[in-house]
């Protein structure tokens, strides 16, 4: 793979200098103008935010993660992670909440820890657009999901001008960052003809264990590295190496698109995980197809994807013995010793999905949507034995795991008059799910194991979607949009179907980050949201040099499925504990704000434009009285943007409250506030562009919120052996550069 990847790397770079001669003006196909009788409603309706090409731009080199490109956007949040797999929350809502989707596939972490999050699939370097519906989100882009959803989007096919011929286009970059010694790069290059594109697309980094800005912990050793000092965060090393080759054609109003990518992880460190990923190589075929008729527009999508996953302990987490040989000095003997070389756990993953949607004209009034979508989900997690009392059998996680959905949906969008418009929507999902029997290392764990495997395993839910929504325009500077949803999701495959007691297993099922074990229940039943939200929307008739938005929101949850403590763990008020997902009930609230204004114009010293956004969200456990686990305390972004010529400079600064209202059930960390600058600059010349900058310029110390406990070195599988109390801490000062082209 590693041969592969270099091959095809070096060879479109330099296709990319010989072809640099002979760029040309180049075009983004999209569709032509749909002819209707009335204005389609905008995304904005929606409590749509949409990341634009300049804040892509600004943010794309300065991080591996592609969630983090979505940092400014009202209401959400980053879960912390590893370097390139972060779990973005909406409204205090988060990971399968949320419905995240990538060039239009549906994803899924194919991991116990959620390790391969959806957003991990794309690097940064190739987003070229994202989305995100906040709370209330219209039944064609929600389902399955009570949060929100995320679409994010690498660039569109690109097609030569009529007439032009045959032309090469491309883009190449590199990066560094001084914290955690971040080095990577990425390459483009595209063949264009009027009526077909062929594109290849490769990214690159690889980066060593960050540090925090002081110490958070006593230096130690770890196995694989030796000391780490008190000020470097173990488990946080990553690499990762994605490429992808694309076709389309497009015929008069028709566009036939396929993607192939694959990734390649080798490693990546997680802080708040036992073990690490050692390996996740996934590969993906995408076939979409978009027509414009008379009638409207027809899409359709097809894909498939398959992953496989690896996790063990990384250089920082600490075997019992390094090796076999050093357990042969033992007199170790398979299947009676009790060391071991490591513990190898492996996940499966296919995934096979099927669009269809239809936007339909009826009337100068009306407008009509309707779809259906398919996905079929299959899961196998196996942990092979290595000793320490893990013999002779493989541990079956989840054994055949199954999980399939078959939603419809139609939405109606109707403008009664210049000022008020309205969309309702409905959809039904069926979402079936099933394993097969399971078994434990050894004979210890039969009594789970048989308890589990006697039981039905087959369950079918049918959930319901319904969004009414509505928008008055009053004058060209106010907007106002209200509405309200029921939202429903059901359980993963982990949350159904772990079953294992044992603390060492309970563990190594955690996609929350709190160092805590958790078991799987067969009886949860589906989470239903209900949401009321409204936004207040001001600005300028062109809505270009000012604007103010204002959204409250309140959701209640019915069957929200949190934790509870099982017996051995029922009084503990500090260290990690044992946990059974559960159906309670939930609420939560909030508040958006964001907002720009221009501060100078046409100064000798350029523009300059104020920017800030403001975000408190409230969780609280209906059903227990407890707060809800990795809710972000109230948090502000500020940013002043100069723009003179070719320049554009930045100086941000983030502000977040002490976490106080926290989980006891989960005895989850209190933070700290604290307030970072980062300051960025970047020149763009025709075909070149340099960014610099620093981020967290006086390099502050703070814990992060929603960074989960620190269980990043040591002997992480002896939970007594890892200090409880230590929270993630956010990186310390880091200066990055990069270089970019396009030709």
């Amino acid at each position: 793979m590693t041969r592969q990847w270099a091959l095809r790397q070096s060879t479109f770079f330099i296709l990319a200098a010989i072809a640099g001669t002979a760029w040309g003006q180049d075009e983004s196909y999209t569709l032509g103008d749909v002819v209707v009788s009335a204005p389609r409603l905008d995304a904005s309706l929606l409590n749509t935010t949409a990341v634009d090409g300049q804040k892509l731009d600004s943010l794309r080199y300065t991080t591996s993660d592609t969630a983090s490109l979505l940092r400014d956007v009202p209401g959400l949040s980053l879960f912390g992670a590893g370097g390139v797999s972060s779990l973005p929350t909406v409204h205090g809502l988060a990971d399968d909440r949320l419905r995240v989707q990538v060039d239009g596939m549906d994803l899924i972490a194919a991991c116990p820890n959620h390790m391969n999050s959806p957003l991990s699939y794309i690097d940064p370097t190739s987003v070229a657009s994202a989305k995100v519906f906040a709370g209330i989100t219209p039944v064609s882009a929600g389902g399955d999901s009570i949060g929100g959803t995320i679409q994010v989007e690498s660039a569109p096919p690109v097609f030569a001008p009529a007439g032009a011929g045959s032309q090469v286009s491309g883009e190449a970059g590199v990066f560094f960052r001084s914290n955690g010694n971040v080095r990577g790069g990425n390459v483009s290059a595209t063949l264009a003809k009027e009526d077909f594109s062929l594109t290849y697309a490769g990214s690159t980094v690889e980066a060593d264990d960050y540090k925090a800005a002081d110490n958070f912990k006593a230096a130690g050793a770890s196995s694989g590295r030796g000391w780490l000092e008190g000020d470097v965060v173990g488990s946080s090393a990553y690499k990762s190496q994605n490429q992808s080759l694309g076709m389309a054609f497009r015929r008069d109003n028709q566009l036939f698109e396929m993607k192939v990518g694959v990734q390649n992880i080798p490693y990546e460190g997680y802080p708040t995980q036992r073990m690490d990923m050692t390996g996740n190589d996934s590969t993906q075929i995408n076939l979409a197809y978009t027509g414009q008729y008379q009638w409207g527009i027809l899409k359709a999508r097809v894909y498939d994807e398959k992953t496989e996953h690896k996790m063990d302990f990384g250089n920082d987490k600490q075997y019992w013995y390094p090796s076999y040989a050093t357990c042969a000095a033992y007199n170790f003997v398979p299947g009676m010793g009790t060391c071991a070389a490591g513990m190898p756990m492996d996940t499966k993953g296919h995934n096979t999905g099927a669009k269809l949607s239809a936007d339909i004209d009826l009337s100068r009034r009306d407008a009509l949507k309707v779809g259906g979508e398919y996905q079929r989900y299959r899961l196998s997690d196996w942990w092979s034995p290595s000793g320490m009392n893990m013999w002779p059998n493989t541990f079956w996680n989840i054994n055949n795991g199954q999980r399939d959905r078959v939603a419809l949906f139609a939405e109606w969008n109707a403008r009664w008059s210049q000022k008020w418009h309205s969309q309702l929507g409905v959809r039904n999902e069926t979402v079936s799910m099933d394993t097969g029997n399971v078994q434990g290392y050894s004979a210890s764990y039969s009594t789970d194991a048989n308890a589990f495997n006697s039981q039905n395993h087959s369950i079918t839910d049918h959930n319901w979607d319904l969004t009414a929504l509505a928008r008055y325009i009053p004058a060209a500077t106010q907007t106002y949009e209200f509405g309200l949803a029921q939202k429903t999701r059901s359980p993963n495959l982990y949350e159904r179907y772990t079953w294992s007691t044992g603390g060492m297993a309970m563990v190594m099922n955690n996609f929350a980050g709190d160092g805590n074990g958790y078991v799987g229940n067969l009886n949860l039943s589906p989470e239903t949201a209900y949401t009321l939200s409204a936004t207040a929307d001001w600005h300028d008739a062109g809505k270009e040099r000012w604007g103010m938005k204002v959204t409250p929101y309140w959701t209640y949850v019915d069957g929200y499925i949190d934790a509870q403590r099982i017996a051995g763990s029922n009084t503990a008020t500090t260290g990690f504990v044992q946990l059974r997902y559960a159906n309670q009930s939930a609420r939560l609230y909030g508040i958006d704000v964001s907002g720009h204004l221009p501060l100078a114009d046409a100064t000798g010293y350029g523009s300059f434009t104020a920017t800030g956004n403001l975000g408190y969200v409230r969780g609280k456990n209906m059903t227990t009285g407890d707060n809800l686990y990795n809710i972000m305390p109230l948090n502000a972004r500020f940013a002043v943007v100069q723009r003179l010529n070719s320049w554009t400079n930045s100086v941000e600064l983030q502000l977040v409250a002490g976490k106080k209202d926290v989980s006891q059930t989960r005895n989850e960390l209190q933070t700290g506030g604290y307030g970072l600058v980062n300051l960025r600059s970047s020149y763009a010349w025709k075909h070149m562009r340099l960014d610099v900058g620093v981020e967290n310029l006086f390099d502050k110390f703070y814990n992060a919120p929603l960074g989960g406990a620190y269980v990043g070195q040591g002997k992480t599988m002896s939970i007594l052996g890892v200090p409880w109390g230590v929270a993630v801490p956010g990186p310390g000062r880091s200066f990055y550069t990069a270089l970019s082209g396009k030709f």
